[in-house]
Order: C-alpha cells, then structure tokens, then sequence
C-alpha cells in the first residue's frame, strides 16, 4: 500500500513538473507582449523597458524559468503581472466558484445516468431502453456553447425563472449545472448500460435469482456493485475535466471560476497566472485519479494497490 502510494507520488510530481515546464515556454511563444498590453500600444519605448526590467521580462527564458521553479518549491505561484497581486489569493478567490459548478455538475450527471442506465439495461430492446440512448446520443451531440444560450434563453429570458448569468444565489446555479451535468449525464448513462448488462449476464446473478432475490435486491447487491468500476474511472475522469474549470460553461455563463480567469489571463498576456491556473488542473487531475484507484479497491476487494 505505502509503495503504491510513494510510486503514485512521484509519478505525480515528475508529471506536473514536465506540464509546467511544458506550459510555460508554450506560453512565452504565445504571439504579443504583456508590457504593451498593459501600458497600451501609445506608450514610450522607454517606460516599456522600464516596466519589463520591472517585472522580470527582460531576463533570457531559462533564468525566468529557474527562477519559476524556484518559487514553485517555496510555495510561490508568484505575482500577476496585471494586477500585482499575489497569484495564490487570486486562485483562492475563484477555486470555490468552480468547485461548486463542479460538484453541482457531477451530481446533476448521477441523478439523471443512474436511473436511465439501469432503466435501459433492465428494458433492453423495449421503447425505455431506445429513449434512454436517444437522451444520450442526444446530450452528447450538443455542444456546451449552444446548450447554455438555449438555456439561457428559455429559463430566463422567456420564462424568466432564473438569472441569466453571474453567481449570486442557488438560482444563478441551476444553468450552468444542467448544461455541463447533461453532457456527462449522457456518456455515463451508456456506460452504465454496457457494463450492467455485461454483469447481469454473469453467473452469480443467476445464483442469486434462483436463491429467490428480486430483481431489485439483485440489481442493488449484486449488479450495480461490479458494474459501477468502468463507470467510476469515468467518473474521475469527468469530475477532473470539470474541476479543471468548464471554459465554456463558464465563459457562457459569466461564472467567476478558474476557467474564466485562464481566458481573462490569457487575454491579458498574464503569464504566471495562466501557468498558475495550468498547474492547479494538474493537480486536480492527479488527486481525482488518486481518489479512482482507492475507489477500485473498496468496490472490488479483488483489486490490489500494489498490483
């Protein structure tokens, strides 16, 4: 166990560092200047050099770079070079945001997969099963960026149920969840068909009919248990992609996440916080992985860590 663990760790380190080397010189390739778009395309080429030296530009890439993963080491994200201030109070400022779009999403997702899988793996072949697909095939036909307007467009403008866009209740919530929590609800609502109908076909369950079970004690204490591996590796899969920030959904919606802030910054040529933002979805996608595999092992006791 403490060796999976200790492999897992370093495995994580050595990828997040080869993402942020990565993203950074990526980013100094980027076409424009920071310096000009701060000062604007009016300013003296005097005061542009002045406020490069400032912030560190004029040193050849490496040196910067170094002088990155050194911070990285202290516990430094370093300073916006927009607004001057500490990177690390600006992440803590949209983190919540984007962790309350997230977990909304997922479990928009769970509520409306679970009982569509089940449904259309019970009623194989009926008119449930085809309509449950068709929601699917649905769901995953229709990009973020039209099914956020269309949202937008009937619950708010012409219903007038709920905010347009913004983050300032429970209600400003409901939008931007359906519309990243029907696009997840549709791959996993498929996955759980496939794999619960693959377990259905096991003999155990036919042990466990002629024991005299229902089908829903056997689907519940049986099925669903073994059948919910494949679906949990894409469930961390998701949930990584939404804790990196839905960028659409967020831009979409003016939600105050981290996705909103990579485009802001990206906007801004703000270096340091885009590679900021870079290495938080890495470590989001490490530590979701992580969590996947010690949910292997309590759901299957036949899985070993070590293995």
């Amino acid at each position: 166990m403490m060796r999976f663990l200790v492999s897992r760790l370093a495995s994580a380190l050595v990828v997040i560092l080869g993402v942020s080397v990565l993203v950074f010189f990526l980013i100094h390739l980027v076409p424009g200047d920071p310096v000009e778009v701060m000062l604007g395309e009016g300013s003296q080429p005097a005061d542009r050099e002045a406020l490069r030296r400032a912030l560190g530009l004029d040193l050849p890439v490496h040196v910067q770079l170094g002088h990155y993963l050194q911070g990285l080491l202290q516990g430094d994200l370093g300073v916006s070079l927009h607004s001057r201030r500490p990177i690390g109070e600006i992440l803590l400022e949209r983190i919540p945001a984007t962790l309350e779009l997230a977990l909304a999403g997922l479990v928009v997702a769970v509520l409306i997969a679970l009982p569509l899988g089940i449904i259309a793996a019970l009623r194989k072949d009926t008119p449930w099963d085809g309509g449950a697909m068709a929601f699917a095939m649905l769901g995953v036909s229709i990009p973020n960026f039209w099914m956020g307007p269309l949202l937008i467009l009937v619950f708010s403008l012409w219903l007038g149920w709920l905010p347009v866009s913004g983050r300032e209740g429970p209600a400003s919530l409901v939008l931007p969840a359906l519309t990243l929590g029907t696009a997840m609800a549709a791959i996993l609502s498929r996955m759980i068909r496939a794999t619960l109908l693959e377990v259905l076909n096991e003999d155990y369950i036919r042990t466990a009919r002629a024991k005299g079970l229902s089908w829903g004690q056997v689907v519940r204490r049986h099925a669903l248990r073994n059948a919910m591996l494949p679906v949990i590796t894409l469930l961390g899969l998701q949930l990584g992609a939404l804790l990196a920030g839905a960028v659409i959904t967020e831009i979409v919606f003016s939600w105050p996440g981290i996705g909103q802030l990579v485009i802001e910054s990206i906007q801004r040529r703000d270096y340091p916080v885009v590679q900021a933002c870079v290495l938080l979805i890495s470590l989001a996608y490490v530590l979701v992985n992580t969590l996947t595999d010690l949910c292997y092992a309590w759901l299957d006791p036949r899985i070993r860590l070590g293995q």
